[in-house]
């Protein structure tokens, strides 16, 4: 049991660390272009829509929440002193806690289900996706059934994570604590290490400058439920007749199938 305690809050942790930051410099160094959620949304837009806003929005609550017992856990114990404050964290954290995961099994479904996202999807987007799930349900379970958790983690999880940071590992408090609390922790860890090689790097490059942009008018060319449809056909180039009466005006027919016969010379050309 301690070997397996060593392995799996000391050994596992540490490698999560090291890989997540040597993986995310590399990454972001060979293939910055990949560097980015890799966004499905002209895809399939309406499930993305409901399952990308809740897990998202609650997502950086709970993670908000778990920094703050992180870095400051005196604060959040004297905070929670008063029995109605720590029953608003806990209702509030638990009430976010399903947000995140009716919007996590929303994007999972959407996933597995839509062909058109089918087509970009890999293993690995499955594979954290499932591990999100997992977690979520985990961390459920504990504050169903460990109650009051935003008052023992600032204690015995808080100090684990910080000897972790000082290199000086101390496991004795957190390998006494039920094997469902140690397997959300490990969870945490394991999507640390794989956090690199999935779509999880978008979180280290959030466009906090879109705030203050101008706003962003985006015109459709094509009908957009129809560009969208799986049962729609796809070709090179979409018939003339579908662009807009004002753009028709602005590019002559003999101009677009001009240019349509050069496109489809060039593709004939690097087939061969």
């Amino acid at each position: 049991m301690d070997l397996l305690n060593n392995f799996t809050l000391i050994g596992l942790p540490y490698a999560a660390l090291v890989l997540f930051v040597v993986g995310t410099i590399y990454r972001y160094r060979a293939t910055r272009f990949t560097y980015s959620s890799l966004s499905s949304q002209f895809l399939e837009g309406r499930q993305l829509f409901w399952g990308s806003m809740p897990f998202h929005w609650g997502l950086l609550v709970l993670f908000l929440g778990h920094l703050a017992a992180f870095l400051i856990p005196e604060t959040v114990l004297a905070f929670n002193s008063h029995p109605v404050r720590l029953l608003i964290i806990e209702i509030s954290a638990f009430m976010f806690a399903l947000i995140v995961l009716v919007g996590i099994v929303t994007l999972f479904y959407r996933r597995v289900t839509n062909p058109r996202v089918q087509a970009v999807t890999t293993r690995i987007d499955l594979i954290v996706e499932i591990l999100l799930i997992l977690e979520v349900i985990i961390g459920i379970s504990v504050a169903l059934g460990f109650r009051w958790g935003s008052a023992w983690f600032p204690a015995v999880i808080t100090p684990y994570l910080h000897s972790l940071m000082a290199l000086q590992p101390d496991i004795s408090a957190v390998a006494t604590l039920p094997g469902v609390l140690k397997l959300h922790i490990v969870l945490a860890f394991l999507i640390i290490l794989l956090f690199p090689f999935t779509r999880l790097v978008h979180f280290l490059v959030v466009p906090l400058h879109y705030i203050a942009r101008p706003y962003q008018r985006v015109i459709w060319s094509w009908n957009r439920k129809q560009v969208r449809d799986p049962d729609t056909a796809w070709t090179i180039t979409r018939p003339y007749q579908e662009v807009p009466n004002f753009l028709q005006k602005l590019v002559p027919s003999e101009t677009v199938e001009l240019l349509q016969q050069k496109l489809i010379s060039r593709c004939c050309k690097h087939r061969k």
